[in-house]
């Protein structure tokens, strides 16, 4: 895909990977939309020129507001970045069902419905692309992190299921599966605190900016799905290979072993 001319939507956008992608994208030649909540954020990540709206995106008032006002802007939607999500490091048993239910309104359900906006206009031209932020965590389960793991494989299994059902329209999806990046993820997650192995895990993360080189050149190959850094393929290919040890590893880093 050639970026420059493009109309990218993004969310979540007002900080980290989403921020990072504004510029990223914004420098590569798209035409920007971008949400988050924060409105002072949005103005402080926002490239000149950025058409913002500031909102809860849990809300459906508030996505039809993004899609419809970036429509009338632009014209159309050519990349859809579902980039907004939230942690939560509770464990599963005993996460409180209103927090689970916050997390997968954000974690899927708004991707999801964002897409079901976007994708109409996208049949029509016969063109475009969806992008959805997962997390190494939607390749393998962190038990630190269950729930949010949960919701990153159904937003995967998504992303894939929708690769096959828009083939036909020429629209395409890529999903991006991030391991450790150095972001303000971890102090907003909607609950519980992650364990000390997986914080000191952070001096092996990369940037939110080489996070959003790497979404970049994703797409401008028509990437299906990226990991950033290529090393977190390496642990992917472990828990599958030797499942039963990388579980006993994992439960030990959560002091559940």
């Amino acid at each position: 895909m050639k970026i420059a001319g493009k109309v990218a939507l993004i969310t979540g956008a007002s900080e980290g990977i989403g921020a990072a992608m504004a510029a990223e994208l914004g420098r590569a030649g798209a035409r920007l939309s971008l949400t988050a909540r924060s409105q002072p954020g949005l103005e402080r990540a926002a490239p000149a020129g950025a058409l913002t709206f500031a909102g809860d995106l849990t809300l459906p008032e508030t996505r039809r507001r993004v899609v419809e006002g970036t429509v009338e802007r632009y014209g159309a939607i050519d990349i859809l970045v579902n980039n907004a999500g939230v942690g939560c490091y509770t464990p599963s048993w005993r996460v409180p069902l209103e927090d689970a239910r916050h997390l997968m309104e954000l974690n899927f359900f708004a991707p999801l419905e964002m897409v079901q906006l976007v994708a109409p206009q996208m049949r029509a031209r016969q063109s475009g692309t969806i992008v959805n932020i997962s997390s190494i965590g939607g390749k393998m389960t962190l038990p630190w992190a269950t729930l949010y793991s949960a919701s990153k494989y159904a937003l995967g299994s998504l992303t894939e299921g929708l690769r096959m059902e828009l083939r036909r329209d020429g629209i395409k999806t890529m999903l991006v599966c991030p391991a450790f990046v150095r972001t303000g993820f971890q102090q907003h997650a909607i609950a519980g605190i992650a364990p000390a192995d997986v914080i000191r895990g952070r001096r092996f993360a990369i940037t939110a900016e080489e996070c959003a080189v790497a979404v970049r050149r994703g797409l401008e190959r028509d990437a299906r799905t990226i990991l950033p850094p290529r090393a977190g393929w390496l642990l992917v290919a472990l828990a599958r290979l030797f499942p039963a040890a990388m579980e006993a590893h994992m439960a030990a880093m959560n002091g559940t072993a």
